[in-house]
C-alpha cells in the first residue's frame, strides 16, 4: 500500500489503517453474483492531523478509534445488495470522511475470486476534506 503522507497536505498527518478487511457481501451485477455473497478485502487509510491525534493521556477516546471503520463498514455491507465495488468504495469513503478528525482517506476494495488468473479486482479512491477558509 501507498502512503500518501508525502503530500503536502497531509504531512503533519498520521496514518490509521484497516489492512484486507473481509467481509462476505452480496455484491455484482451478474445474475449468479446476486445469488450468493462474495469475498470482498477492504482496505483503509485515514490521514488524521498529529494534533488531533496525538493523546495527551493515553485514552482512546484522544484518537480515531480502529472500531470506527470496522463499524461503518460492516453498516454499510449490511443494508443490502451492491451492485459495483465503485459505489461501495464511494460509500465507504463518504463515511470516513464523515469523521470529525479524518482529513484525508484512502479505500480500496478487492474481489479476489473472480478469475482464476489473477490474484484480484478492485477498485481505490484516495479523497481529502475541502479546507475550510
Amino acid at each position: 500500500m501507498i502512503s500518501q503522507l508525502a503530500h503536502p497536505s497531509l504531512m503533519d498527518c498520521r496514518r490509521l489503517f484497516l489492512s484486507d478487511y473481509e467481509v462476505l457481501i452480496n455484491i455484482g451485477v451478474h445474475d449468479f453474483e446476486k445469488r450468493g455473497e462474495q469475498r470482498v478485502l477492504i482496505n483503509v487509510d485515514l490521514y488524521v492531523p498529529l494534533g488531533d491525534s496525538t493523546p495527551q493521556h493515553d485514552e482512546l477516546d484522544e484518537v480515531v478509534d480502529y472500531d470506527f471503520m470496522r463499524r461503518s463498514i460492516a453498516g454499510r455491507v449490511a443494508q443490502g445488495h451492491i451492485h459495483l465495488q465503485e459505489t461501495l468504495v464511494d460509500d465507504v469513503v463518504t463515511l470516513m470522511l464523515a469523521h470529525p478528525k479524518v482529513r484525508a482517506v484512502r479505500v480500496s476494495t478487492q474481489k479476489p475470486d473472480v478469475y482464476p488468473d489473477c490474484r484480484a479486482v478492485g477498485v481505490e479512491v484516495f479523497r481529502m476534506k475541502t479546507p475550510t477558509p
